[in-house]
């Protein structure tokens, strides 16, 4: 049996004034926390299912996957600031202390809203909501936990979502 840890974010949100879509997971994995950056499991889809919606190379350092955020005015966070969780299982996820997105909405544009998985929208949608009054739309989970869905169909969905989002802006 896993044993609960309390785990406080150590990532700063990924952004800067250009941003005009917000992407939010729950909180960043064990795998996340030893790599030090967002989706750092190597089985999780995130940055093959941007690369393939965006049309441009799966970044591969932390440098490089800022620049294609930034790039294209993704901003990037997680719902959550610190909680107890056992292992990665966003199902354990107790003691939440959610962060505060207002910070990224009050220094850039953000016009769209997305949450990486069903516990980041469902966070966002009881605790944050309520304070920013911007809608959030749950994407199907990158984690390698989401087997039903294919990268392919991840990308297909995320794609539609996302270049939504642009207003057709490139």
């Amino acid at each position: 049996m896993t044993e609960y840890q309390h785990i406080c974010h150590t990532f700063s949100p990924v952004y800067d004034e250009h941003s005009k879509i917000l992407i939010l997971g729950s909180l960043p994995s064990v795998k996340s926390r030893e790599a030090g950056f967002y989706y750092g499991h190597p089985q999780n889809r995130f940055w093959k299912v941007l690369a393939a919606v965006l049309s441009c190379p799966v970044p591969v350092s932390i440098q490089e996957k800022k620049e294609m955020l930034l790039e294209h005015r993704i901003a990037l966070w997680d719902v959550i600031e610190s909680c107890d969780i056992a292992g990665s299982s966003d199902s354990s996820i107790k003691n939440v202390v959610l962060a505060d997105i207002r910070m990224i909405l009050q220094k850039a544009d953000i016009d769209r809203i997305y949450a990486n998985g069903k516990k980041a929208g469902s966070l966002y949608r009881k605790y944050i909501f309520p304070k920013t009054k911007m809608p959030v739309t749950a994407l199907p989970s990158t984690s390698p936990a989401n087997a039903a869905w294919s990268l392919e169909k991840l990308a297909e969905m995320w794609g539609k979502e996302i270049r939504e989002g642009y207003r057709g802006e490139p």
